[in-house]
This record gives C-alpha cells, sequence and structure tokens, in this order.
C-alpha cells in the first residue's frame, strides 16, 4: 500500500508539474500564435493524461472492493462487441485481429467485464508491431485468452506486468501513453470475479494472457 501510494502521488505530480510550467511559460513571454497552438496542445496532452490516470485509480479501486451485484453476463458477447470497438485503432496500427468466441457465461458484473476485456485488448494492440496480430478466444477453461505478437517479453518480468504503474518496456505501435494500470486493473477485477489472470511469453514474439472464470455463482 505505501508503494501504490507513492507510485500514485509520483505519477499525479509529474503531469501537474509539466501544466504548472506551460502555465508559466505562456504567462511570461509574448507568444506567436503556433506557439500559443503548442503550448494548448501540450496543455491538452498532459491533461488528457491526468484524467486516463484518475479514471484508472478509480476503476481500479472499485474493483478492489468486489463486486455491487453478480448477474449472468455472456462473456463473448461482451468480448465482441469490445473487438468491434477496436478494429479500426488495430487496423490503423497494423495489427490483424482474429478470434474464436464461444459462448461463455460468466456471474458478475458487465461494466467492470468490460473493461477486463478492454484493457487486454488494448494492451494487445499497443504493444505489438507493424504487420502484427492479436488473437482473442472465449471458451469454457480458460474463460478468455487474448495472444498478440510483439517484443518477446522475459519470462522473469511476466509476472510484475501485474503489478501497478508497471510499463513493459518492449516496442509500441500505439504511442498514445498510458498510467501503468491496464493490467493491474484486469488482475482486481479478475480476482473480484473470483477468478485467475496469468501472463506468459510465447517464446517467440508477444505475450499470452489467460482468464480463468468460475462457470456458476460466485461464492457470497
Amino acid at each position: 500500500q505505501r508503494r501504490f501510494a507513492a507510485n500514485a502521488s509520483h505519477e499525479l505530480r509529474t503531469p501537474l508539474a509539466v501544466q504548472r510550467t506551460l502555465i508559466e511559460v505562456s504567462m511570461a513571454d509574448e507568444l506567436t500564435a503556433d506557439q500559443l497552438d503548442l503550448l494548448t496542445e501540450q496543455l491538452l496532452s498532459t491533461n488528457e493524461r491526468n484524467e486516463r490516470l484518475v479514471e484508472g485509480l478509480l476503476v481500479l479501486a472499485e474493483s478492489d472492493r468486489g463486486l455491487a451485484g453478480r448477474m449472468p453476463i455472456r462473456l463473448d458477447l461482451i468480448t465482441a462487441a469490445v473487438l468491434d470497438a477496436h478494429r479500426k485503432s488495430a487496423a490503423k496500427a497494423g495489427v490483424t485481429i482474429t478470434s474464436d468466441l464461444q459462448p461463455r457465461t460468466v456471474f458478475g458484473e458487465q461494466v467492470l467485464l468490460e473493461r477486463l476485456v478492454t484493457n487486454l485488448v488494448q494492451n494487445a494492440v499497443k504493444y505489438n508491431r507493424r504487420d502484427g496480430t492479436i488473437d482473442v478466444r472465449v471458451g469454457d477453461d480458460p474463460a478468455l485468452i487474448v495472444v498478440n505478437t510483439g517484443d518477446d517479453v522475459p519470462s522473469e518480468i511476466v509476472s510484475s506486468l501485474f503489478e501497478p504503474f508497471r510499463r513493459g518496456s518492449g516496442t509500441r505501435v500505439d504511442h498514445s501513453g498510458g498510467a501503468g494500470l491496464g493490467l493491474a486493473i484486469a488482475r482486481s477485477i479478475t480476482q473480484a470475479h473470483d477468478g485467475l489472470i496469468t501472463a506468459s511469453s510465447t517464446g517467440q514474439d508477444g505475450l499470452r494472457v489467460e482468464v480463468s472464470l468460475p462457470t456458476g455463482p460466485l461464492r457470497d
């Protein structure tokens, strides 16, 4: 908890300091129109990063508290919708998405399950390569598998990727940035659903993430 608090404080402090510096520069000098446009763009980018970080912290806190409600939800339908929403951005990054989605019911919260799948798919797009692939499968056990191409992930650091504020050092095709909370949130949501999430190196290039979830209602 102390490490998490320190990391969260650092992650928030850095962009706030950047914003303050940019504002001070704008107040101290007469800026040309081009300089003002650049300053505005930098401030907007920094603000968007803050929004992503705060949103991620709120989702992480929510999933850590456990589930507020439980209902049967079709994981395959959720996954299909998430993939449809990301096909355009994946294609823009030169990444091809393939899938095999078998009917699978999960007892839990739809919003959190959507975030789980979304985070895994976004991570698979971000840490990929041009002409790379993402293969997504839904079935009985594991309930969800996401495999992407990209730089090989050393086996000794795979488990640490689920720690908050850890970012892979591999090549990215998506440079939109992130708060380093995507996989930490995925783990927290999986645990809230009495599941288990694991990751492993493909042994060649990329990462394989598996999510196992109960087939029946969750325990009280």
